[in-house]
């Protein structure tokens, strides 16, 4: 089973994903832009049972805007880490704590939101897939 390693931004907290990722892909709603200070996120969604915080676990702080978020970061540096998303009982451990992963996005959700139009030739959803709730909608990129 393949392994990857991350931490935040001052290496108080260390993290490790195994195996796979279910999806990987790019959100461009407005809340993940503003919490990533940038104008699109880049994510990749585990399973609970293939993240963990390997150091530092007593430095996780968490926010909660909504039910659907509990974003996580290091309360030593605040660089952010990952966000539990409870209603699809799924991890997104952001794509940039993560750099060995190989990062092979397959989708852009929220595009209809974007502030980045990209030409990637990817499927760019309206908001979300109907199996997470959305419409499933596809926009023109």
């Amino acid at each position: 089973m393949s392994v990857s390693t991350g931490k935040c931004f001052c290496g108080a907290v260390e993290i490790e994903v195994s195996g796979a990722p279910e999806v990987m892909g790019y959100c461009h709603c407005g809340s993940c832009r503003s919490w990533s200070a940038g104008p699109v996120n880049a994510f990749t969604l585990w399973k609970p049972e293939n993240v963990k915080v390997t150091k530092g676990a007593e430095s996780v702080r968490h926010f909660s805007k909504t039910a659907s978020s509990d974003r996580m970061y290091c309360g030593t540096c605040g660089g952010h880490l990952m966000t539990d998303h409870p209603p699809l009982g799924l991890i997104d451990v952001y794509a940039a704590t993560i750099p060995g992963l190989a990062f092979k996005p397959g989708v852009h959700v929220n595009y209809a939101e974007t502030v980045l139009p990209m030409k990637d030739g990817l499927p760019k959803l309206k908001d979300f897939p109907a199996e997470f709730g959305g419409s499933g909608i596809a926009i023109p990129e």
